[in-house]
């Protein structure tokens, strides 16, 4: 199935000096650097109207604008893998999507995902653009997520996302003690150093905003609830760790594990052993793509988090503590 992908972008003042491939890299961040100089070479990548070099600097305000038709030339196959669905009608499939699940097939993961689990309970998904994906979750993180099974669906559910009148709310764990709920709105972009992490990038970042408020404090964590306003990639684990509360079990923005000091031997293996960041889409709001109608699904936090959460208590149980709950 081939799809065509138009997008258009102005060049930050801020970029001028850039080369071309490098800035529609940053701008087109869906697609990688390697396939970005390939299409500036073939000519579907324009400034202003015009092919240029790839290595061709930039001064800022120019129009770079991509036109391309991309074969799909992978066969992605339907999978048997439970799906625990919430919801299901003609147009709309919600599920909890459980921890280590892959969204959609990508280099290392190219089956067993959720995308070839949704073609063996929906086949007619098939001819719907990404089997009907319009958002994603992390692999590790847990919860709820919509799926499209017509284009008509799918199309407004984008738009949804789009206008962020589709409500979304998590909850997590973090390292540190917060005092108090708040909201982070600082812009994020693609880590400057690592392809596979993003940051917060005042100058090149996306807008970003996550609101964020206090659900329980515990000596040495917090159990938070969080809503989105925009929905960039990892945008709740970079927001936190930019303001030093990152989540229990990041592999990629908490750092080095560190144990608190004085928690019981109990706590610390289940720290130890809490391999995946403590985040779950725990709510979900969305007008039905074809009704209109207001719909409504709130799961309860997985197995992993609710004992973590278990033994954060017990630990301040048993040094006397008082714990503060806030919802």
């Amino acid at each position: 199935m081939a799809e065509r992908i138009v997008k258009e972008a102005q060049v930050p003042v801020d970029f001028g000096g850039q080369r071309l491939d490098q800035i529609a890299t940053e701008l087109f961040e869906d697609f990688s650097r390697s396939r970005i100089q390939t299409w500036i070479k073939d000519g579907t990548i324009l400034v202003d109207g015009k092919q240029v070099k790839a290595k061709e600097k930039l001064f800022g305000g120019e129009t770079i604008t991509l036109s391309v038709v991309v074969e799909d030339q992978e066969v992605h196959l339907p999978e048997d893998i439970p799906l625990n669905i919430v919801y299901e009608d003609d147009d709309i499939l919600v599920i909890n999507k459980p921890s280590g699940l892959v969204v959609h097939p990508a280099s290392g993961h190219r089956d067993g995902t959720l995308l070839n689990a949704i073609l063996h309970h929906a086949p007619e998904v098939g001819h719907v653009p990404r089997a009907g994906i319009v958002h994603r979750l992390d692999k590790e993180t847990t919860g709820l997520m919509v799926i499209a099974k017509t284009l008509a669906a799918q199309t407004d559910l984008v738009s949804q996302l789009q206008d962020r009148s589709m409500g979304r709310e998590y909850e997590a764990i973090t390292i540190g003690v917060m005092t108090g709920g708040g909201v982070v709105d600082e812009p994020i972009g693609r880590h400057p150093h690592n392809r596979q992490k993003q940051a917060v990038e005042p100058i090149h970042g996306k807008d970003s905003v996550t609101h964020y408020r206090l659900v329980k404090r515990f000596k040495n964590h917090t159990h938070i609830r969080l809503k989105l306003e925009t929905g960039r990639t990892h945008q709740i684990r970079v927001h936190m760790s930019f303001i030093k509360f990152p989540l229990v079990g990041d592999p990629q923005y908490s750092g080095r594990l560190k144990m608190p000091k004085a928690c019981t031997p109990e706590l610390q293996e289940g720290i130890r052993s809490f391999r995946r960041q403590a985040l779950h889409a725990k709510k979900l709001e969305l007008s039905h793509p074809i009704t209109g109608e207001f719909m409504e699904w709130e799961v309860d936090l997985p197995d992993d988090m609710q004992a973590l959460i278990a033994l954060l208590k017990q630990d301040m149980d048993d040094s006397g503590s008082e714990d503060s709950e806030y919802y």
